[in-house]
């Protein structure tokens, strides 16, 4: 079986982790790498992402001579979460009839909430004969195919509640940033507005369990609250004082009969005491479980979006999402 050829689209902290673990294994072959960085644009991927040694792949800012040259079984889209940001990028690709795997959270369940891009980006994949996924560790895991996984030993579902808890002390500082710490309660609102602090894929989420359960739902709501600091909390990145900010509290819900039947309620913030993520299935039978350290974002991503890559390269051509796609699981190469 030939290597799968990979080209990395988007360098930022999870694009660079994911060509950490491509170059690590067997049965890939990084053929090349996109940014538009001019600090990264030319510079050797290897050295850039810091791995052992240069690996012979430069750093291109243009997409289009870079995958005509590159020849890729797969791109790796780490851009943005916006599904309207990566659009263009996605449509370079496709012309190059080549497949996508993506972190964009928008892309992860895009048929709630984005249902004509969603078309357009299934008939040109089909026209590329190829496949392209959004996914992630969360949209894409903990928080819509893991509990859909679990109902399949019910013979009835009646609500469906999945908490994710994390210290972000141990996140990234993007991470730490994007979910508010240090900012006033002024400020942390603010950004809230113009949506630059929240977490996206609670409503792709919703919409994912609701499809597979045949629910459909009145509506959904994703309301955002900031967890306060009560005493002086410090990561490696930054400090937060009494009063101030030092991350976030979000609730996705979806009303079915105007009764809430499915609850994410997500908390992320700077010295929780605990961090786990939890599924609690209340039905025939009732099913909860707990994975204690919880799933971690960035590596659990990075790996994610790795282990999916031979599922898209199998798949029918088209847009897929976690919910149709054959059940990934951690692929050793060879």
């Amino acid at each position: 079986m030939p290597n799968i050829r990979v080209m990395h689209y988007g360098l930022g902290p999870i694009g660079a982790a994911i060509v950490r673990q491509v170059a690590a294994r067997p049965g890939f072959k990084i053929v090349g790498a996109i940014d538009i960085d001019p600090a990264k644009v030319g510079r050797d991927l290897g050295d850039l992402v810091g791995l052992p040694k240069r690996i012979g792949v430069k750093v291109w800012d243009d997409a289009a001579r870079a995958l005509k040259a590159a020849k890729a079984d797969v791109v790796v889209l780490c851009t943005s979460s916006s599904i309207k940001k990566v659009m263009p990028q996605i449509e370079t690709i496709l012309k190059s009839k080549t497949a996508i795997v993506s972190t964009t959270e928008e892309l992860s369940y895009p048929g709630y909430t984005h249902i004509r891009l969603a078309r357009q980006i299934h008939a040109m994949a089909k026209k590329a004969k190829v496949g392209v996924l959004g996914t992630g560790v969360n949209p894409g895991f903990a928080m819509d195919a893991l509990p859909i996984a679990l109902t399949a030993v019910c013979e009835r579902v009646d609500r469906v509640v999945v908490n994710r808890i994390q210290d972000a002390r141990i996140r990234r500082l993007p991470f730490q940033q994007k979910i508010g710490a240090g900012l006033t309660t002024e400020q942390f609102q603010k950004k809230v507005d113009d949506g630059s602090v929240r977490h996206i894929g609670l409503t792709e989420s919703i919409a994912m369990i609701a499809d597979a359960l045949g629910w459909t739902l009145d509506r959904i709501t994703d309301d955002i609250q900031p967890k306060l600091a009560a005493v002086t909390i410090s990561s490696e990145y930054l400090a937060v004082d009494p009063g101030y900010v030092c991350g976030i509290i979000q609730d996705g819900i979806g009303y079915r009969k105007k009764e809430p039947v499915i609850k994410l309620h997500m908390e992320a913030y700077l010295g929780s005491p605990e961090t786990y993520d939890s599924v609690d299935v209340e039905g025939s039978p009732s099913l909860s479980m707990k994975i204690s350290g919880g799933i971690h974002g960035d590596v659990a991503t990075a790996s994610i979006v790795v282990n999916s890559i031979p599922h898209v390269l199998n798949a029918p051509p088209g847009l897929h999402t976690m919910r149709d796609l054959a059940l990934p699981s951690f692929f050793a190469g060879r």
